[in-house]
């Protein structure tokens, strides 16, 4: 697997990087109206992006609340490991900064991926944005070791 580099900052220093991956995955792949997308939650997260050489490839952003939210690796770069990758950065931050818990809103198709990192689903599944999801909850004192 290869190395990518991911860097973590404000929306200020990352915007013009991690805007072009949630537009081409969210907003024109997967349909979802730019006003659904784009929220006042960017000013306040830490966002993450995701480098192969000078690409970005993938984000993620983890909200003040422990919410991580806006994972999207690029369609050409899905099965690499890439997504892994960035969730396990997003994790060993959030210990770091000494959360008790990171929670997350998953798209159904995606709930054995953030299962196989310890997240546990929490109720039952919703709509957003004409999408299935469920939220789901990893606890950090038993969460996997890093």
């Amino acid at each position: 697997m290869s190395e990518f580099k991911i860097i973590s900052g404000s929306w200020a220093s990352l915007a013009s990087a991690v805007k072009p991956i949630r537009e081409a995955v969210f907003i024109q792949e997967q349909q979802i109206a730019p006003e659904d997308e784009w929220d006042a939650e960017d000013a306040v997260s830490l966002q993450f992006a995701v480098y192969d050489q000078q690409q970005v490839i993938a984000t993620a952003r983890l909200l003040e609340n422990g919410s991580i939210g806006r994972v999207a690796v690029l369609k050409a770069h899905r099965g690499l490991g890439i997504g892994k990758q960035l969730m396990l950065e997003i994790i060993r931050q959030a210990k770091r900064q000494q959360r008790s818990f990171v929670k997350l809103s998953a798209q159904e198709h995606a709930i054995p991926f953030y299962a196989a990192l310890g997240f546990q689903v929490q109720g039952e599944t919703y709509l957003d944005c004409g999408i299935v999801h469920v939220d789901m909850q990893m606890v950090l004192e038993e969460a996997i070791k890093i």
